[in-house]
């Protein structure tokens, strides 16, 4: 499964692009991010993406989940939004 990364500063539009992209291809994708900006980011690209997507008959569910990483030894928390077709 694709993961893609959203930061507080990703163009909403963009990322969904990207994530249409990515569950027309394979049927399902992850969204990962760090923050309550990028959270707001994620949540506004997966809304876009249903409507890019809702033409091609596709119905789109999230699930999100927390999700432990490491970055620069230093754990974080993440959120991860799974995004598959209903």
């Amino acid at each position: 499964m694709q993961t893609l990364k959203v930061s507080a500063n990703s163009k909403p539009k963009s990322v969904a692009g990207a994530l249409a992209a990515i569950v027309r291809e394979t049927g399902c994708a992850e969204i990962q991010a760090i923050g309550a900006g990028a959270v707001n980011q994620a949540v506004k690209a997966i809304a876009i993406t249903r409507g890019y997507v809702a033409p091609n008959g596709i119905d789109l569910v999230t699930v999100p989940a927390f999700s432990e990483i490491d970055i620069d030894g230093e754990e974080r928390t993440a959120i991860r939004f799974m995004v598959e077709e209903r």
